[in-house]
């Protein structure tokens, strides 16, 4: 008599097993998405942990470069600042060059972040640095005064002569300086240019001290309307007279700003000064008439 076959139970029968490994896979392919999801930061940011740079410097709508302040440039010539003892006499040719490109201005106002509850707000001076002095109309220059250098002398209209070149005072007014007529008076905007006698036969002149300038002094050129321009010295070069810089001394300014001229380098016989010494200053003040005529 046959053996009866027995029935596999339904848990070990192969459509169950397949089925198991089906929904097993799944679930561990769910799960794998789900750990990396977790693990990788969302596109655009960046995983910082608590206490490193990046999380201590940056905060609500503020950078770390917000709290360094903004870069306030002061309005400075830009030239050599190193004292050279020289000086040459005054004939190089103003205005005959062609204009310097002009001068950039500044840039975009930089994001100022917002002021701490226990400190003030700062006031706009106080961001952007103490506003340019204004500028004056037109006015002839009638003395300069120089009190570093013991300068206290009257200035005289000077212009081109036939070569287009600025001529010195007269030999015989040591005492005197000029100032050049057809260029911007004290105070306006440009180059104004004032020169002087460096010594005589008998000894110093009017600017035998120019050379002694330094860096910051001021230079006080008085006018006709009682009103009083001040700047403050940049710089105090030296050139020979073959390689003297037409552009750099006598170019337009969008400023202010002043260049005392005299003679320098070596002296010879016959040829006088090799070189010239000149004094590169830019408007700092201006002062009224019943301020200016307590000066005098």
């Amino acid at each position: 008599m046959a053996r009866r076959r027995r029935r596999r139970p339904w848990y070990r029968r192969r459509g169950y097993r397949l089925a198991r490994t089906a929904v097993l896979t799944v679930l561990l392919v769910v799960v794998g998405i789900r750990v990396s999801e977790r693990r990788e930061p969302p596109a655009g940011t960046v995983a910082s942990a608590p206490g490193s740079p990046e999380a201590s410097d940056v905060r609500a709508g503020v950078t770390a470069s917000d709290d360094a302040g903004t870069d306030t440039r002061g309005e400075g010539a830009g030239t050599d600042t190193r004292e050279e003892n020289a000086g040459p006499a005054a004939d190089a040719r103003p205005g005959a060059e062609a204009r310097p490109d002009p001068v950039a201005g500044p840039g975009p106002e930089a994001v100022t972040p917002p002021p701490s509850p226990s400190r003030p707000a700062p006031s706009a001076k106080a961001r952007n640095g103490p506003a340019p002095p204004r500028t004056l109309p037109r006015s002839r220059a009638t003395r300069l005064v120089i009190p570093y250098v013991g300068i206290d002398a009257p200035l005289i209209d000077l212009r081109l002569d036939s070569e287009r070149r600025l001529p010195a005072p007269p030999e015989d007014e040591p005492d005197v300086a000029g100032w050049y007529a057809d260029g911007p008076s004290p105070g306006e905007q440009g180059t104004a240019i004032a020169v002087g006698h460096l010594d005589t036969n008998t000894g110093p002149a009017v600017f035998g001290g120019l050379g002694e300038l330094k860096r910051g002094k001021r230079v006080e050129v008085r006018r006709a309307d009682g009103r009083a321009a001040v700047y403050s010295v940049d710089a105090i070069k030296s050139y020979e007279k073959d390689k003297f810089p037409n552009r750099e001394v006598y170019g337009a300014r969008k400023r202010p700003e002043l260049r005392l001229i005299t003679c320098g380098g070596n002296y010879d016989r016959r040829t006088g000064y090799s070189g010239n010494v000149v004094v590169f200053a830019h408007l700092v003040a201006t002062r009224e008439p019943s301020k200016a005529a307590e000066k005098r």
